[in-house]
């Protein structure tokens, strides 16, 4: 590989954000015609049985043309998110306490079955 093939394959700057089991990489890189662009890459854990473990990788590639109509489109929906549902993340997957919360905060006394291999869901609520 020559150096001029190499300089294109390294990062010109990058930042990591790390989210529970998965990480986001923001890499810029070159074109070939010396033009930069943007990589996301998320990157997620999963832990096997055996205690092996692989990441899977999606890849996004955008392009200086598109910055303006993402991030317009990437703050529609944000806000969007926050306006209906709140900044408050509920997720059961991100809150290990998540059931007991909603016990409490709807003042019910049963307990979870942790042998449950099931969950209920109202579909009328999505």
């Amino acid at each position: 590989m020559s150096d001029k093939e190499f300089a294109e394959q390294e990062d010109i700057f990058s930042q990591v954000l790390r989210a529970g089991r998965r990480t986001y990489f923001f890499d810029v890189r070159e074109t070939k015609a010396g033009d930069y662009y943007l990589t996301i890459t998320e990157s997620k854990k999963f832990t096997h049985d055996d205690g092996s473990f692989h990441y899977k990788k999606h890849k996004i590639y955008l392009y200086k043309e598109d910055f303006d109509t993402f991030k317009e489109m990437l703050n529609i929906s944000t806000d969007f998110i926050i306006n209906e549902k709140g900044e408050e993340v509920i997720s059961e997957r991100h809150q290990k306490d998540f059931h007991r919360a909603r016990v409490e905060e709807n003042g019910e006394d049963t307990e979870r079955n942790s042998t449950d291999s099931f969950t209920d869901i109202n579909f009328e609520d999505i």
